[in-house]
Formats: C-alpha cells, structure tokens, sequence
C-alpha cells in the first residue's frame, strides 16, 4: 500500500519527506488528500513536509473547482474576434485601451505578463515543483522558480548578478562566470525560469539552468486546401522625399497582371506614412508637409491595387496614433479616409486568415532587442524575432526605446503560436523559419535615409514577401 502510494505520487511530479509521507498514509484516500491539498496552494512545493500539508488535514478541503469557475466568470472578458470575410481579428488593443498610466495600472500590466508566462514555463518538466522566491531561498538545496528580472549586472569578478521577483518576494541569482550561461543575454523585465542551488548562506541562488518559455517544437504548417496567398508590404513611408515611387509602379503593374490571380491578401505592418515630427529635422526630407495629406495621397496609392485583393494595415512609430505600444487602430479622421474595403487593424495584432494564423508587429522593439542582445544587429532582423519567440514578448524591456502602455493585459505576450510572424520598422528584408514559425521581415519602399546613410545601415527595399496559405512556402519579389 505504502509503496504504491509514493509511486502513485512520484509519477506525478509529487515527492514527499519521510515524515510527511506517514502523515499522507495516515488520511482515509492518501492519494486524493495529496491533489485535493495540492489544488488549494497557490504554490507547489518541490518536496511536501508535514507543515505544508497539516492545515489541509486540520480542516476539510473544500474543493477549488466552484471557487475557480467563479473567478473566472467574473473576470473582465474579452471582445469576440471580429470578422471581415475571411480575415478574422483575434486580438488587438483596438476599442479595449483603458489605462491611465498610474501606478496600479503598471502594477497590474506587469504581473499580467508575469503570469502568462508563468503559466507558459510551469509546463516545463525542468520547472515542476517550482518554489516562490522567499522560499526558494529559505533552504540550502536545489531550487526551481520563475521569476521577472529586474536588474542584470556584471560583478568586479566577472560574475553576472541578476535580480529576480516573483508576487511574493524578490531575490539575487548568480551566474559564475565560468558557467556556460555566463554569455546568455538575460534582458530586464523578461520572466525566466531557474534551475539552482542556494547558497549556504541562504542570500542567494546560484544558477544551473537558464528556462525560457520558448515555443514547443512543431513541424511548420500542415498543408491545407486553401489555394490563396497573402504579400506583406511594410514601411511604406508615402510623404517621404525617399519614397521609391518607380519600384512601387512596377510592384502596381505586376499585382494588376501576373500577379492578380495570385496574390489574395495584403498585410500592411505599419509606418504607412512617414509623418510629422517623428524625428529632429523631419522637415527636411518630406515631400508632403502635412499628415492628413500623406494619408490622402497614401490612399490614392492603394486604389491602385486590385479590388480583389483585401488589404489590412496597421499602424507604426511614424504613424498618426499613440507612440506607446501596443497601438490602437488609425483614429476616425484618419480611418475614414482609407476606402472602406480596407481592414484597419492594431499594433500588434493576431489575425486568422483562412484558417493560418499571423502575428503581424511594426517591430519597433527591433531597436531594443539589437541593442540588448549580444550578436544582433541590423543587417539580420530574424534573429532578433527569434529571440521575441524564445521569450514569448515582443517587447520586455521598459524603459528602452519602445515606449509601453500600461494596459489592464499584456497585449505583447506571445501566448498564442502563431503560423506566420511579421515584423517591418528596420528596412530589411528576410525569410526563415523557426520551430514551425515562418518569420518575414517584410522590405521597405523608402530609399536610404540621411540618418540611415551617416549610421552606415543600408536597407533593403522593394521587395514583396509571399506566402501561400496552402502549403506555406514562401518566396520574395524584388521590385529594384
């Protein structure tokens, strides 16, 4: 009996003390005491002691079940997607914004996405048994726990020193600096799990693995019956001096011809415009002074596209909406310009396009990734989108470039596995994919810019990424 029972459990991912193995096998249903005690702590312990289990033995265990679907159905709920034919919107912060910038709103942004990705890392075998942070340091043993990184440090002796929290308590996790991690760029604000050992002075975890939520491992997209495919077209930056107008024309001419029986769809990832005041000395390199009419002559751009081809656009940083992120759709004096055919979604935004799912981002994060990350740079935006995938955010960093809005929900979490993801904002052009992910960085249809050309950045423009939703392979037009 005894024997079974601990085997029962251990399968589990549930070990016992000695002592509070005899306290279990002493309950009339040992095993169901366990889960039953289990399902009412916030937290699971890595090894159960007579303590953590006798106020459930003391009292009956009330089931958590009604307490939990009641919390759930008074939690805010979530629009329902929004359809245009076969384009669905899952989500985005479009008619959902409601924060105020204050401190609570900050607060409740942060563990939003503290506990999304919580949820994403506690499937992790490496993870279970997970401790809070207060109790992660209480014993000198080995300890697992998830935590948000506030601070990443480098000591006098070449070790790495990182503050971590939880919403129970803060702690130090150490990375000596002959460990392999030694080199891994742990970015602030990220949720990271931790393999270690207290130290013996109980005042620190030293670090034995680095856990990233990361996605599961996929085979890329199963074939369907869909025969469509959808051209990602960012940066466009119509008001611009720089504006590739010839490439554009010839780009017009093959959607019209060879290209109008392909080509179904048309995503727009942002700075459709090049706007007003983005940057010092703007003035300078625009062509058209005023917003609203960069937006007009954007508009009579499109009407070159063919009707059959539904376009969606989305905002970016040069963009007449909020620069923090993540960004609501174009406002009514903008919208209404656009032709009513056009779908005017957020940044960032999920969107389900017979039955392929994409998460299309301006990437205005890329900034803050390149200059973060050790081995990112410019000329290759894929893998910076490989490291939002790894750490399921698309901008953790607060404070940097990206400017964020406190949003009753992290609306930058990754929570979803998308099928395709696509980024713009850097003037590069790429393909590649990752777990099963396609990333695109789709092109520009701006020359090199003066501040571009004193940077040395040469960008790489006019050309169209394709994907065909069927099958998922993907090719790129070049429109020089």
């Amino acid at each position: 009996m005894k024997d079974s029972v601990l085997d029962t459990l251990a399968n589990e991912g549930i070990l016992l003390e000695p002592s509070a193995a005899e306290f279990v096998l002493a309950r009339s249903d040992p095993i169901e005491f366990v889960r039953s005690a289990l399902a009412s702590m916030q937290q699971q312990p890595l090894v159960l002691t007579v303590d953590d289990l006798r106020p459930f033995a003391e009292a009956p265990v009330v089931r958590t079940v009604p307490k939990a679907l009641e919390e759930v159905r008074n939690m805010p709920q979530a629009p329902p997607p929004r359809s245009d034919g076969d384009v669905r919107i899952l989500r985005d912060i479009t008619g959902n914004s409601t924060c105020e910038g204050n401190i609570i709103d900050f607060a409740r942004y942060f563990n939003d996405r503290f506990k999304k990705i919580k949820k994403i890392l506690s499937g992790r075998r490496e993870l279970v048994g997970c401790l809070p942070v207060p109790k992660a340091t209480k014993y000198d043993r080995d300890v697992r726990m998830i935590a948000m990184v506030n601070e990443v440090r480098t000591t006098k002796n070449g070790h790495k020193l990182i503050e971590v929290e939880d919403d129970e308590g803060r702690c130090p996790v150490l990375i000596l600096k002959d460990s392999p991690l030694i080199n891994d760029s742990i970015v602030n604000d990220e949720v990271i799990g931790i393999v270690g050992k207290t130290s013996s002075k109980g005042d620190l975890v030293v670090m034995k693995e680095l856990i990233r939520p990361d996605l599961p491992l996929r085979g890329g997209m199963r074939p369907s019956d869909s025969s469509s495919s959808v051209a990602f077209m960012s940066d466009v930056h119509i008001g611009s001096n720089t504006f590739l107008q010839k490439p554009w024309e010839r780009m017009i001419h093959w959607l019209r011809t060879e290209g109008k029986d392909e080509i179904q769809y048309l995503v727009v990832p942002g700075d459709v415009v090049d706007g007003i005041g983005v940057f010092p000395g703007q003035e300078e390199e625009l062509e058209i002074d005023d917003i609203f009419a960069q937006y007009e002559a954007l508009v009579n751009h499109f009407k070159d596209i063919p009707d059959s081809i539904r376009v969606i656009v989305q905002p970016g940083n040069h963009d007449a909406v909020r620069p923090a992120e993540p960004q609501p759709t174009f406002p009514k004096d903008i919208a209404k310009l656009f032709d009513s055919s056009l779908t005017l979604v957020g940044n960032p935004c999920y969107l389900e396009i017979e039955g392929r799912k994409i998460l299309t981002y301006h990437g205005r994060s890329l900034d803050d990734w390149i200059g973060s990350v050790q081995g990112l740079n410019y000329n290759n935006p894929l893998e910076a989108m490989r490291e939002m995938l790894k750490r399921r955010h698309l901008a953790p960093i607060y404070g940097g470039r990206t400017p964020l809005a406190p949003e009753k929900e992290d609306f930058l979490v990754i929570d979803e596995v998308p099928d395709i993801f696509i980024t713009g904002h850097v003037h590069g052009a790429g393909i590649s994919d990752y777990r099963g992910v396609k990333l695109i960085c789709a092109s520009t249809w701006q020359a090199q810019t003066p501040f571009q050309r004193m940077h040395n950045f040469n960008p790489d423009p006019a050309k169209l990424p394709i994907t065909h939703l069927g099958t998922g392979e993907t090719r790129m037009m070049n429109f020089n």
